[in-house]
């Protein structure tokens, strides 16, 4: 794992992979299967592992956290980034901080609490664990009023931020004046698009983020990276028939729940066993199981012949 402090290529360089983690029966990690999820997607050519929703950290104790990220540490590459996060409340992420930096993570995501927080009160909490942990971190952003953009600037002049993950939906993602006033304030390469690959050209090509998080990655990360590359190359045509390859299994994810249609797809896929889900989420349906095998599977057919032609 790297630990060096991420800079703006780093924020451009590689997909944001934000995989799902792996447990037993019992809700302890399963290592191998977390290990072969790594694998899979470093052989696509993604170095940014970060464990965040999909990987369900809301629920995730002090108790069995260093084992956890340890393990993930471990089974990452040399030049992988492996990004915790913290939270949502501030007792939890205060309690988890000395774990995080002993561990020396290059930074941690904070994820967004709903209930009961204030925006001076989030901004509060964020600036107390950077302070404490000793370097800038990441805030995910999901709701336009989470913090406002004078406040996501002062933190971020202050050294408190590093980078923003947006994911304030809309139903044209390239109309967004609250996300156009954060790229004004802080500039784009520090703001990376955290909805998948949906909206992953136009908040790219409208508002020229850094790079975009992907859940789908997960099983198809060379065409993940492929799509990142023809946005960054201009090349619009190719950006969207690649764009084109992955949707059918965003369209999958947002039909049920993100989180869990990811969990139990890389297990479908025949990736990894993911096993259960860590509580308080449970997985889908069984009778949803058909239709979301095939779809994984035929993405990761996709993802293979694109290897197959890269070899």
């Amino acid at each position: 794992m790297k630990t060096t402090p991420i800079s703006e290529s780093d924020l451009s360089g590689s997909v944001l992979s934000v995989p799902p983690l792996a447990w037993n029966e019992d809700f302890s990690p399963n290592h191998e299967a977390n290990t072969a999820l790594i694998k899979h997607i470093e052989a696509g050519g993604v170095t940014t592992l970060l464990y965040g929703g999909n990987a369900n950290m809301h629920n995730i104790g002090v108790t069995g956290l260093a084992n956890l990220l340890q393990h993930l540490i471990v089974a990452a590459g040399f030049e992988s980034w492996v990004l915790p996060s913290v939270g949502p409340d501030y007792g939890g992420m205060m309690d988890q901080l000395p774990v995080i930096k002993e561990l020396e993570f290059p930074t941690a995501m904070v994820l967004p609490i709903q209930f009961p927080a204030t925006p001076a009160g989030i901004a509060t909490g964020v600036g107390r664990f950077s302070e404490k942990l000793g370097k800038p971190v990441i805030v995910y952003i999901k709701t336009e009023n989470y913090l406002s953009v004078d406040q996501l600037s002062s933190l971020f002049e202050d050294g408190v931020i590093r980078a923003i993950k947006y994911a304030v939906p809309r139903e044209e993602p390239k109309e967004d004046s609250y996300l156009s006033d954060l790229v004004n304030a802080i500039g784009p390469k520090n703001i990376v698009s955290g909805f998948g690959e949906r909206p992953a050209i136009d908040h790219l090509k409208t508002f020229d983020l850094a790079g975009f998080t992907s859940g789908c990655v997960c099983i198809a990360p060379k065409l993940s990276m492929d799509l990142l590359h023809a946005i960054q190359a201009e090349n619009w045509d190719e950006a969207a028939r690649v764009h084109g390859l992955i949707m059918p299994m965003e369209y999958q994810r947002e039909r049920i729940s993100p989180i869990r249609v990811l969990h139990d797809a890389v297990t479908l896929s025949g990736i990894a066993e993911m096993g259960p889900m860590y509580p308080m989420l449970s997985g889908i349906d069984e009778a949803e199981y058909d239709k979301i095998r095939t779809t994984a599977r035929a993405l990761l057919e996709l993802e293979m012949e694109s290897r197959a032609v890269r070899s």
